[in-house]
């Protein structure tokens, strides 16, 4: 009788596991795997990894990730601070404002900073002040996309620690610095360690980035494995790169899982910490300071872009968005606005694909044992460190016979993008799940509630926000991704991201306004959905 209870609840954890288990094998593992092996089949995996020119690439590719991460984490950590301990006008806004270009494509942030250095005379070809296909362009797009991840996680921790601690240190005779680094940065290591790892990890696997911005001169291990893999159609090198990589962002999760453990410390509260407000015009210029560098990297080109798309010959008008309309002269087999409503229409499904999926798994990832949990939170974030030049093409030729001949469905499209958009769910219910006083449950069974149905009254209503949270996140997500939906979606059903890819491919000044324009369309969206999460987010929620 004993056995038979114990081992009920681990047959239902099993079953509700079951689901993002096959989800992430059939879709995420198997496509991967299979274009592994078919590079590998081809040749000499070894051979390609030990060459000089793999070791330049993985070292540019690391040391740009490296330096990125540092200077994100120098433009974000103020602006987090303000966040955290300071009572603005507007904090909501102002998270969502920074926000946006992380949830927007790589290709629209990277054609909004080219918009840039031309407005501001910083694309001289003749010898002059040149950022457009440098190092400092690869750096600077970097910052602008990530520094929302740095405000969100460290601001989001920052305001569980209480600020007597620093004082006190004051109070026995230490500086405003000797505080900061003895005192502030190790009781914020483990947000500042998540960040640093997420950052890194974008920045790692950075894709339209190094296109639009860096050039053919400044190859990372992405691009090329999406250059041997299209253009030379050299499987070996490119599944011997998708190795490499796969196998620094899994050392790398790792790594900061240890590292979030190991600094981890119990003495924070369970609420964020009341705000101050500013009482002096010394503390508001202060805050200004903080937040100047970046709402500049960030507000700058996503208003040169809406500029640009307004530009029009010598003038500015609503030409641009007109042409939306047509199609034929744009090389496009539809019009933009028909990739816009595919968009949506993608982005929908993927998000119910991601809500179902990550929501299951974050109950397991809560409620089942800690190993089985920690294994399946670690390969549910996998997918936003691993190419999705690799998982794309993987998917391409993985999934091309029955039952699962899925590449001229236009279901495979949403299926990649909810890979991206479940570890956005799980890292939004997981901390409301956690949450949740056991005393509840137990005070439901009391009254006669069985487990199931005590969780489902007492769970579900506590965790509902953080999981439409998530939800808009994957759609956001969604909407925007480009590296595997540039493989998957049909020339009849373009996406907006690969629709503005073709225009600004093409040479004439009207169709760059018109992916401008596009490029400005999918911002108001995100921020449209930016907003959202602000508004569905709870004042005490924490991280995302």
């Amino acid at each position: 009788m004993t056995r038979r209870v114990g081992t009920r609840p681990a047959l239902a954890w099993l079953l509700v596991g079951a689901i993002p288990v096959l989800f992430l094998g059939v879709f995420f593992a198997y496509p991967v795997v299979s274009i592994l092996g078919r590079g590998i089949s081809d040749g000499s995996v070894l051979e390609v990894i030990r060459r000089r020119s793999t070791g330049r690439l993985l070292w540019f590719t690391v040391w740009q990730a490296v330096a990125s991460t540092v200077l994100t984490l120098l433009a974000g950590l103020p602006a987090a601070w303000v966040v955290a301990r300071v009572q603005v006008p507007g904090r909501r806004f102002l998270r969502a404002l920074l926000i946006v270009p992380f949830v927007l494509p790589t290709l629209v942030v990277g054609a909004a900073l080219q918009a840039t250095f031309e407005r501001f005379g910083l694309d001289d070809p003749d010898g002059g002040l040149r950022l457009q296909g440098t190092v400092w362009a690869i750096l600077l797009a970097h910052v602008v996309f990530n520094v929302a991840v740095v405000v969100r996680i460290v601001g989001g921790y920052w305001a569980l620690l209480d600020p007597r601690v620093e004082e006190a240190a004051r109070v026995l005779g230490a500086n405003r610095w000797r505080v900061a680094w003895e005192v502030l940065i190790p009781r914020l290591a483990p947000a500042l360690w998540s960040a640093a790892g997420i950052v890194f990890l974008f920045c790692f696997t950075s894709f339209g980035v190094i296109l639009t911005v860096g050039g053919p001169t400044h190859p990372t291990v992405e691009t090329e494995i999406w250059r041997y893999a299209t253009q030379r159609t050299d499987f070996t090198t490119a599944a011997a790169l998708a190795i490499l990589q796969l196998l620094t962002v899994v050392a790398l999760l790792v790594m900061i899982n240890r590292l979030e453990r190991r600094t981890a410390s119990g003495a924070v509260a369970r609420r964020p910490v009341p705000a101050r407000a500013v009482r002096s015009v010394r503390q508001a210029l202060g805050v200004a300071a903080a937040l100047l560098p970046a709402l500049v990297l960030v507000v700058v080109p996503l208003g040169v872009l809406v500029e640009r798309s307004l530009a029009v010959g010598g003038g500015h008008g609503f030409g641009n968005y007109r042409g939306l309309g047509t199609s034929g002269a744009n090389g496009l087999f539809v019009s933009p606005l028909a990739a816009v409503r595919n968009s949506l229409a993608y982005a929908a499904v993927a998000t119910a694909l991601a809500v179902l999926v990550g929501g299951l798994a974050s109950v397991v990832v809560v409620h089942a044992g800690r190993r089985s949990g920690r294994g399946l939170h670690l390969a549910l974030m996998i997918p936003l460190g691993t190419s999705a030049v690799t998982l794309g093409f993987g998917m391409l030729i993985a999934l091309d016979s029955p039952p699962l001949d899925l590449r001229t469905s236009r279901i495979i499209v949403p299926i990649a993008q909810a890979l991206v958009g479940i570890p956005f769910v799980v890292r939004s219910l997981v901390p409301s799940l956690r949450a949740v006083d056991p005393r509840q449950r137990e005070a439901a069974a009391v009254l006669g509630a069985s487990p199931t149905r005590a969780r489902r009254e007492v769970d579900l209503p506590i965790a509902a926000r953080s999981l439409l949270v998530g939800a808009a996140f994957s759609f956001a997500i969604s909407l925007g991704e480009f590296g595997a939906t540039s493989f998957l979606t049909r020339p009849d059903a373009p996406t907006v991201p690969v629709a503005m890819f073709r225009l600004l491919g093409q040479p004439g000044a009207v169709l760059r306004g018109q992916a401008m324009a596009l490029g400005t369309l999918l911002a108001g969206l995100t921020a449209v959905s930016v907003l959202v999460i602000e508004r569905l987010r709870p004042k005490d929620a924490l991280g995302w």
